[in-house]
């Protein structure tokens, strides 16, 4: 398997010229454009890295799923899905246009970054504790304790997150986020900033393609039904306002990242974790979708 992944790294390192740097972040823009790695971990506790697999990188949107299933533990289906809605946009991943003009003025799905916002808010406790709780449900599902912020990424989200900060003042007055909006915003540039490698993420998407079972100890860590909800956003909203395209040309959950991440899987096989911080026009990284279209053609992974 490692050779065939190695070929299919090497067919398509040409699209890494077809994307670039993320510049609204400053600290994004000094990531390795170059970089491009692949790491699968199946449910068999077999693994296999190829490329630049050990390279770090800043989680970003990727952290949107494990703090929406955190959430749905806390708050269940019901009370979670008041405040945020279970449709697709059309629109880019910072949009706050429909927030205003559609009603209820909640957000479409918890895969935005109004929705995520709102769903970090949603998770129990004072925001040391949820940020904490975040942190501690990373480094259980990957098994590595040694996950933290990069904090230097971080501090550039709070400098430079006004459109965030637009969207989540906007929530409150509508009724949306609760409690104060500053702090609610510190957990969320936090969870976005935790530095992992393509390792990590692959076993987040073992974790989910396991329906929240840990597959070393068997423990039971989220409900299946709450881990099915995660995925069923991940096909219809994980890769922005490019999903529909990425479920016919690939047909795998999947989760992006502006730190150019890729954390996908295939329910009860393999989680899949892919980087390549050079993103296409729509955030995700134009290397690391391409990747994943020849693994999931070679390999016949659609769920579909």
């Amino acid at each position: 398997m490692e050779q065939k992944l190695r070929d299919i790294l090497k067919t398509n390192r040409s699209y890494i010229n077809n994307g670039k740097l993320p510049t609204y972040i400053p600290e994004l823009s000094k990531a390795d454009k170059n970089a491009l790695g692949i790491y699968i971990s199946d449910l068999n506790g077999e693994e296999y890295g190829v490329g630049d697999y050990e390279y770090k990188f800043t989680i970003q949107s990727i952290s949107k799923v494990v703090t929406l299933l955190l959430a749905l533990e806390d708050r269940g289906p019901e009370e979670l899905f008041q405040f945020v809605g279970m449709e697709p946009t059309g629109d880019s991943f910072n949009s706050m246009m429909k927030l205003e003009i559609v009603s209820p003025s909640k957000p479409f799905n918890p895969m935005i970054n109004a929705g995520a916002i709102a769903v970090t808010s949603l998770i129990k406790g004072s925001p040391e504790e949820k940020f904490q709780r975040i942190v501690d449900l990373f480094q259980k599902i990957t098994n590595n304790p040694n996950l933290q912020i990069n904090e230097n990424v971080y501090l550039s989200e709070k400098k430079t997150g006004d459109r965030n900060r637009a969207m989540a003042y906007f929530m409150r007055d509508v009724g949306v986020i609760k409690g104060d909006v500053e702090k609610n915003l510190d957990v969320y540039f936090k969870q976005c900033s935790l530095e992992v490698t393509c390792k990590d993420i692959a076993r987040i998407g073992r974790f989910l393609a396991n329906d929240g079972m840990l597959p070393e100890t068997g423990e039971i860590v989220i409900q299946s039904k709450h881990a099915k909800i995660a995925k069923t956003f991940m096909v219809t909203c994980g890769m922005y306002n490019a999903s529909g395209e990425f479920a016919i040309e690939v047909g795998i959950p999947a989760k992006s990242g502006v730190g150019g991440g890729i954390m996908a899987l295939v329910p009860g096989k393999m989680g899949i974790g892919v980087v390549g911080p050079a993103l296409d026009d729509k955030g995700n990284s134009s290397a690391g979708v391409k990747v994943l279209r020849d693994i999931a053609d070679l390999y016949n992974l659609s769920i579909f």
